[in-house]
């Protein structure tokens, strides 16, 4: 499980939590970013589900995030990428973010691609 601290990041853990929940399985989460920021982040992430059933892993990696994920997904023989559509990019990831684009095309498992509900 991938996040960058957005939005769509933080529902794509809780899509993940669920999934790790229903398979009985542990999730890593991994943030790309400086090391003390992003420990913030996945820190935060794993306390924000504490009460979770399951194993909760925690990652940093300081290369660009497509190559961090694709890279640790594939390393670590995990079964599943779960990726927010976007992050915090800006107009380049209007529709589907270039992180998510990347993991669809080059992962090694299965990618979910996870969007925030719309809100109309």
């Amino acid at each position: 499980m991938g996040t960058d601290g957005s939005p769509t990041a933080a529902h794509a853990v809780d899509r993940a939590v669920e999934v790790a929940a229903a398979f009985g399985a542990g999730l890593t989460i991994l943030m790309a970013g400086r090391h003390d920021d992003a420990l913030d982040v996945v820190g935060a992430e794993a306390e924000r589900h504490r009460e979770a059933t399951i194993r909760i892993d925690t990652r940093v990696d300081e290369r660009d995030p497509a190559t961090a994920l694709l890279d640790t997904a594939e390393e670590g023989d995990y079964d599943l990428l779960v990726v927010g559509n976007r992050g915090h990019g800006g107009f380049a990831d209007a529709l589907i973010g270039s992180v998510s684009v990347r993991c669809l095309h080059h992962a090694n498992c299965p990618v979910v691609v996870v969007r925030l509900p719309n809100h109309h």
